[in-house]
């Protein structure tokens, strides 16, 4: 028997009581003032990271007023668009906004941090909170309802081995996570050296290289009504972009697009087959005479960020600014032989099938399941 089910048997034989979230949490109410938190320490809805990554820094700090006061071992939740799957741990104090749901253990003899997070952090929770929130364009958390989630309430040693084993696949994750950044800059170095520029080489504006031009508007009811099996790409990276399959396409063929509004303007996708675009992106069809899109992909990859305007805080790429972007162009011959190198390199970054990100995402699956497993108990009926 293992020390976990040792544990169930000895102090809940007879099943795990089930409370309501706000019978052990509450919402954090103190405030802090925002001319003491940083870029590290503002959490804001836009520094959340999708599916449950955690968080980065923050581009939008505000400058004066008072903001939501959160410390260690609050749990802080993404209210808006909760399909996303927002959520931190937090592991040192700073504010936040009315956007992100500040959740803290009114007494941690009773539900430890950790213990809640994991909790918080699984697909039933999020499902829940989907099915309670309000609004179809941008869905918004209900507050109330979340404090209504009913959750397991085990002894604390049960909490403590449940967190200690979810543990060791967080940071076996974290150091496979850890090699895989080191791996990109790797290949970021790799892919500099390659592309750098020869005094030979021609150089060229991508509207001398591309017919460039934009998506149209294609709404969610239009991909409803005419569901298919060719993909509608849109501005998200989650899913390759996939906004949606419907019965009709307008590109066939190799094709470069990329993001022209929003957080992930700049973005930029190598597409093959037949596909569509949305509005918010933009096409690249490339004279294979010049140069191969594939070539272009990485050359344009490097260079591409320099130019997105982030002003009035909605960062574009439009059409006219990408057409004057200048890219050096080597013979056919070069292209196909760097193109050959990074493709393999960036295989080892990327591909799910391959190398560490196939590994990273066979151990969160694992994680997954285990984490589901392990938080499912009988019921105590007092």
């Amino acid at each position: 028997m293992s020390k976990l089910e040792d544990l169930l048997q000895q102090l809940c034989p007879n099943g795990v009581e089930y409370k309501q979230l706000g019978e052990i949490a509450a919402y954090a109410t103190g405030k802090i003032d925002a001319e003491l938190v940083n870029s590290n320490t503002y959490v804001g809805v836009d520094n959340l990271l999708p599916d449950k990554k955690g968080k980065t820094n923050s581009d939008h700090v505000p400058a004066d007023g008072r903001l939501i006061q959160y410390i260690k071992g609050d749990i802080l939740i993404g209210n808006i668009r909760p399909y996303l799957k927002k959520i931190w741990l937090a592991q040192y104090s700073g504010g936040t906004n009315g956007d992100v749901l500040t959740v803290r253990p009114n007494n941690q003899n009773e539900i430890c941090s950790d213990f809640l997070y994991y909790i918080l952090s699984s697909d039933a929770f999020f499902l829940y909170d989907m099915q309670n929130a309000k609004g179809a364009k941008m869905p918004r958390g209900d507050k109330t309802a979340v404090l209504k989630y009913r959750l397991p309430v085990p002894p604390m040693e049960v909490q403590q081995e449940i967190v200690r084993i979810l543990d060791q696949f967080t940071e076996l994750t974290a150091e496979l996570t850890a090699e895989l950044t080191a791996r990109k800059k790797q290949y970021e170095y790799y892919r500099d050296c390659l592309l750098a520029v020869k005094s030979e080489v021609s150089v060229y504006t991508i509207g001398e290289l591309c017919r460039v031009c934009r998506g149209r508007v294609i709404s969610k009811e239009y991909i409803r009504d005419n569901e298919g099996k060719y993909p509608v790409y849109s501005s998200q990276t989650e899913n390759d972009g996939v906004l949606g399959l419907i019965s009709d396409y307008e590109y066939d063929g190799e094709y470069l697009t990329w993001t022209t509004d929003g957080a992930n303007a700049g973005t930029v996708f190598y597409r093959k087959g037949r596909f569509n675009i949305t509005n918010v992106c933009g096409l690249l069809d490339a004279n294979r005479e010049l140069v191969r899109p594939r070539y272009l992909y990485y050359a344009l990859g490097r260079v591409v960020g320099n130019y997105v305007s982030k002003g009035m805080g909605n960062p574009k790429l439009m059409s006219n600014v990408m057409s004057r972007i200048k890219i050096p162009i080597p013979a056919l011959d070069v292209q196909e032989r760097i193109i050959s190198n990074l493709d393999r390199f960036e295989a080892l970054c990327n591909d799910l099938s391959s190398g560490l990100p196939a590994e990273i995402e066979a151990r969160r699956k694992q994680y997954e399941y285990y984490r589901d497993k392990l938080l499912q108990f009988k019921i105590h009926n007092a």
